[in-house]
């Protein structure tokens, strides 16, 4: 039996606070189906999502940022990609706008709202629901600081001496920092991230209510996807390891009730930077909670596959991949503003696989990010560098360092699901160690912002690092839009061919319309022999060629998609 929202709400507070909050939710749905007319949508294959800043680019004449982003967007990835992650645009305060300062407001150096929505005719926009944490300049914070009786318990006051050594810990950084309030007392507040980043208080059902708030803001903005940072840490309780509790997922099943009330085509992306089969459990039963979940284990399989030449435990994992139900699907990616996780292959790779990767990226001038575990040691959580400095050697030959990077995009793409693609894999930027010296954060790495010129001028010169990763990049693009087997929610089948070998079967309507993608994660050749169920004169999409034998050569760090029979289709 589903629950109601009035259950939910009953669930998470006591009865008085549930019966006001479900009059203020009424209110909300009330107002904003005035504001926002509902489509419905179907994804399919021809989604492909671009993660990028809003200011991810700048001119030389000043032009809000988001107006050179468009410029780049109709002039070189027209028709190719349909989506747009705009990661935070708001005003902030650090963490490259993962401390928002205000929710409702786009910061002048990006543009205005009336950009934002012109964009959003153009592309599916996602937005980032930053609503673990506020920053500590918002005005939220300010006004709890100041005592005002309306934002009382808006954040998490501890008493310092209170035992939290089973908080989860996704930093080094302190659980509480300290807070002068109106009164001059000095109050302890919970931030999971940093002192700047305070952590909102969801036992408090008017937080819950200003946030809906907020995200039927971003629908009405334009908004088509949400993807909602750091979620698993959303609920805290004293003497818990406050992430993933059952509050969280109540709340997060809460909200896609409440949005879809409004706009039942948006899709709800959870961020949870965890183990796998953490992070798997927000999908919850597969109609009630996350659409889309990042598929994080994916990124640190590839670069440990890449980096030994052996996509065995890739494909052990790959195999036993599974979805509660066909309305929902992973969201793949390698890369994007953060740095490549590594909690969630905790229990995928050995120590010693994890100690090599992080040895490998370190020895390559990046940088390794440490989390506080409960026993006062640390452990690895993420690799700080560009995801080509992470899966090839900036010493290398250019020709091994671009079949590395396109290999490992090619299997991001034919993996089932929505694929994300991060600005800087698919313009092939390598590691900005500049920024790190700067600004002394290692995630800077992997944001640099650039100028437009100079990177037209990169992208339109033959044989340069950047123009050869993007043009092959988009040829890839295109044959996943252009076959229904790469739908997010059809079928697949992982084949054990050969431990460097990775390959998919993608299923289609009729055995003609299948492919089967074969990546090889070895820097010799191998041969491969065609399956059975694989027909003569089948064709190989990516070189556009009739394989007219039943056995041939796959080159090191090659890459074959093959469909059976060329058809006008293909053309």
């Amino acid at each position: 039996m589903n629950k109601s929202i009035n259950d939910r709400l009953e669930i998470l507070y006591n009865k008085e606070d549930a019966k006001k909050a479900k009059v203020a939710i009424d209110d909300l749905v009330k107002l904003y189906k005035k504001r926002y007319s509902s489509t419905s949508y179907n994804m399919t294959q021809k989604d492909l999502i671009l993660i990028t800043y809003a200011d991810q680019f700048y001119d030389e004449y000043s032009t809000p940022s988001i107006l050179v982003l468009e410029k780049f967007l109709d002039s070189y990835l027209h028709n190719i990609i349909n989506c747009v992650h705009l990661l935070p645009f708001y005003p902030y305060s650090s963490d490259d706008g993962f401390s928002v300062i205000d929710y409702k407001a786009v910061a002048k150096n990006v543009g205005e709202w009336r950009d934002i929505e012109r964009l959003s005719t153009k592309f599916r926009l996602m937005f980032d629901g930053v609503i673990n944490h506020i920053s500590k300049h918002s005005n939220w914070f300010k006004e709890f600081l100041a005592q005002n009786d309306e934002y009382e318990d808006f954040f998490v006051e501890v008493d310092k001496n209170q035992d939290l050594s089973k908080v989860v810990r996704p930093r080094t950084l302190p659980l509480l920092h300290p807070f002068k309030f109106a009164d001059n007392h000095e109050g302890y507040i919970w931030t999971t991230f940093s002192q700047d980043q305070v952590d909102l208080n969801y036992k408090n059902y008017r937080v819950l209510i200003d946030v809906l708030d907020v995200l039927l803001f971003y629908i009405q903005k334009g908004a088509k996807l949400l993807r909602l940072d750091a979620i698993a840490f959303l609920w805290k309780e004293i003497g818990t390891n406050s992430i993933h509790l059952p509050q969280t997922h109540e709340v997060i099943q809460l909200m896609r009730d409440v949005l879809h009330q409004v706009a039942p085509e948006v899709i709800i992306i959870t961020e949870t930077n965890v183990p796998h089969d953490e992070n798997i459990s927000y999908f919850g039963n597969g109609n009630d909670e996350a659409q889309m979940v990042y598929n994080f284990a994916l990124p640190p399989l590839i670069a440990h596959s890449i980096l030994v030449g052996d996509a065995t435990v890739m494909q052990k994992w790959a195999k036993e991949l599974t979805l509660p139900s066909d309305k929902v699907c992973f969201f793949n990616f390698t890369a994007s503003h953060d740095g490549c996780g590594m909690r969630p292959v905790s229990e995928l790779l050995s120590n010693k696989e994890i100690d090599n990767l992080v040895k490998s990226v370190e020895k390559r001038g990046g940088y390794v990010s440490y989390r506080s575990l409960e026993n006062g040691e640390k452990s690895p959580y993420e690799l700080n560098a560009s995801y080509i400095d992470i899966v090839s050697d900036p010493n290398e030959d250019l020709e091994i360092r671009v079949k590395k990077m396109i290999l490992s995009q090619a299997v991001v793409l034919a993996m089932p699901g929505v694929a994300g693609i991060y600005i800087h894999s698919i313009i092939g930027s390598s590691s900005d160690r500049d920024s790190v010296k700067k600004s002394g954060v290692y995630r800077s790495i992997n944001r640099e912002k650039l100028n437009i010129e100079t990177l037209s001028k990169e992208l339109n010169t033959p044989n340069s690092l950047r123009g050869m990763i993007f043009d092959k990049y988009r040829v890839l693009l295109n044959l996943r839009r252009k076959y229904q087997a790469f739908n997010p929610y059809s079928s697949f089948e992982i084949l054990d061919i050969h431990p460097s070998l990775f390959v998919i079967k993608r299923n289609s309507h009729g055995d003609d319309n299948n492919i089967l993608a074969i990546h090889n994660f070895s820097n010799m050749p191998i041969v491969f022999k065609l399956p059975s169920f694989i027909r003569d004169n089948s064709f190989d999409l990516i070189n556009n060629q009739i394989i007219d034998s039943r056995e041939f050569k796959i080159g090191a760090y090659g890459i074959i998609w093959i469909k059976q029979n060329k058809t006008k289709d293909d053309l």
